[in-house]
Parts: C-alpha cells; sequence; structure tokens
C-alpha cells in the first residue's frame, strides 16, 4: 500500500500477551505509543523521518491492532508493564518515550512508575484521564459522549458490530481540523483493525479501565513526572486545545514542560501537521544518546 512505510513487523510475548510491534532504523530507542481509534499506522508520517537518527518502535497498545485483546488489564499501570516488558524483551532500560491520546495516558503512567526507565516524554493532544474525570460539565458532555457509551458492557459492541467504518470514520473526520485529512486507503487501515474479532471490545476495555485509571492517577496527583516533557496539541480541536488550558494542565503534571500548540490542527497532530511535529520531535529528543 502507498501509504505504508518502511518498517519491520514482529510479535513479542511481554506481560502475558502478545504484542505486534513494528521498528525501523537504529540508534537511542524511541518507542510511539498510538491512540484510539487508531493503531501503530497513524505514526506512519513520524517513523520514516525519526528512523534516520533512532531505533524507533511502534506497538499496537493491549486490546488493539495486532497485539492481544484479553478480557482484562486495561488499567494504565498494566499497560505501561506492558511497554516495559517490550523493553526488557529488545534488551533496552532507558527510552524516550512519545504517546498520542490513548498512548499518552499510557505513556504518563509509565512516566510516573518507570521513572528509572524513561529520559524524555512528549504526550499529544490529551487531557489526563484526571482531568477530564474531574472537570466533566455539561458543556464537555457533547465532546466526551463516547467515555460514557463505552463505558457499557457490551451494548456498544452489538451496537458497532458491521458498522466499524461508520463509527471509526466519525471520530477521524471530526476529529480532524480537515475532514477529508485521511483518504478512504488510510480509514480502511483502521477499520480492518478494529473491525476483527475482538477489536471493538479491546478499545472499549481501554475506556472501560477509567475509573481504575482515575484512581491509580488520584494517589500519586502530587508526584510530577521528573523527566522532561514536552505537550503537543491541535490549537483547534474543540475538546482540547480550545476547551483546556493545556499549558497549566501539563504544567501540574510534570516538572519541566513544554508546551506546543499547533494552528490549523485538531486532534491528530502527527498525521494532520506532521512536518511540524517531526520537526519538533527531533528538536526535543536531540542530546537523547541512548
Amino acid at each position: 500500500m502507498s501509504h505504508q512505510p518502511n518498517v519491520v513487523h514482529h510479535t513479542a510475548l511481554v506481560n502475558g500477551i502478545r504484542v505486534h510491534f513494528v521498528e525501523a532504523g537504529s540508534g537511542p530507542p524511541v518507542i510511539l505509543l498510538h491512540g484510539y481509534p487508531e493503531t501503530w499506522f497513524a505514526w506512519r508520517k513520524q517513523i520514516p523521518v525519526l528512523a534516520e537518527r533512532y531505533h524507533v518502535i511502534a506497538p499496537d497498545l493491549r486490546g488493539y491492532g495486532g497485539t492481544d485483546k484479553p478480557v482484562t488489564g486495561y488499567d494504565k499501570r498494566t499497560m505501561a508493564q506492558d511497554i516495559r516488558g517490550l523493553m526488557s524483551h529488545l534488551g533496552y532500560v532507558k527510552v524516550a518515550l512519545v504517546g498520542h491520546d490513548r498512548g499518552a495516558r499510557v505513556a504518563t503512567r509509565f512516566a510516573k512508575d518507570h521513572r528509572d526507565a524513561i529520559d524524555r516524554l512528549v504526550v499529544m493532544d490529551n487531557v489526563p484521564t484526571r482531568v477530564v474525570l474531574n472537570s466533566i460539565n455539561s458543556r464537555m458532555l457533547r465532546g466526551y459522549w463516547f467515555f460514557y457509551f463505552q463505558q457499557i458492557l457490551d451494548l456498544p459492541e452489538a451496537l458497532v458490530a458491521g458498522r466499524e467504518d461508520i463509527y471509526i470514520r466519525h471520530f477521524l473526520r471530526s476529529w480532524s481540523y480537515n475532514p477529508e485529512m485521511l483518504d478512504d486507503e488510510e480509514i480502511a487501515v483502521y477499520v480492518r483493525e478494529y473491525a476483527q474479532p475482538g477489536g471493538m471490545r479491546g478499545a472499549f476495555s481501554d475506556y472501560r479501565a477509567g475509573p481504575v485509571d482515575w484512581e491509580q492517577d488520584v494517589v500519586d496527583q502530587d508526584e510530577l513526572i521528573d523527566c522532561p516533557t514536552l505537550a503537543i496539541w491541535g490549537a483547534d480541536f474543540e475538546w482540547v486545545g480550545k476547551l483546556v488550558d493545556m499549558h497549566a494542565v501539563w504544567q501540574g503534571m510534570a516538572r519541566d514542560v513544554q508546551g506546543l500548540p499547533i494552528p490549523r490542527c485538531g486532534h491528530l497532530p502527527q498525521e494532520e501537521q506532521p512536518e511540524v511535529v517531526n520537526q519538533a520531535l527531533l528538536t526535543f529528543l536531540d542530546g537523547w544518546q541512548g
């Protein structure tokens, strides 16, 4: 397919599940964690650029894509342990971690639980779980409706079955500054993954862990992330950049934070504004020696 970057596909048994990941390049390790409703494929515009300097590893998260979709283990502490296990499998003791959306939640928990294993952190278009669930109000309900819908057991799977294209396309279009940003071929890559058996259940399970994630986040809310952190977000996304003071939010999460709002950009910065994101990543990762 024309959109597929030059990567090598692997699977590894880590933390009790079979994780699918792609890799490219050599050098210090950089792990890319995708969000919803996406897979490793979300990073196709970053991988070739980063691979010129780094060993880039992009897994499918637990419940997503080619990775196992067990019934349990979707709290972010367990999902971060998946990534720590993948690191060990690859022989790394420290990495740079980049997460978008759900992947940013995993990366944030990783940065708190495995402080010795992370050199620097990038979070993209993500309002931390604790902040979202503590601040839900009537205005936010329209944007965050799916957080609630996907909490319900079984019903969402039943309603979406056979209509994955309608459901996935809704998010990808409405979350993008330019609704036509992704072509049918790109959308089909995501739809195909989510339409496989367990594909929607895995993603919904990730959201259903929200209450547990919130509990984990509250326990150590005063323990700021130590490593240098870059927060990137779409300046024109109604439900993140336009709704929340992202600079303030991330200053409350980490000691050393840079913020980068990207104009003419919605929820998918790495896909919508890849040149800006790639330059920001190269600048922020500069000096990471592995």
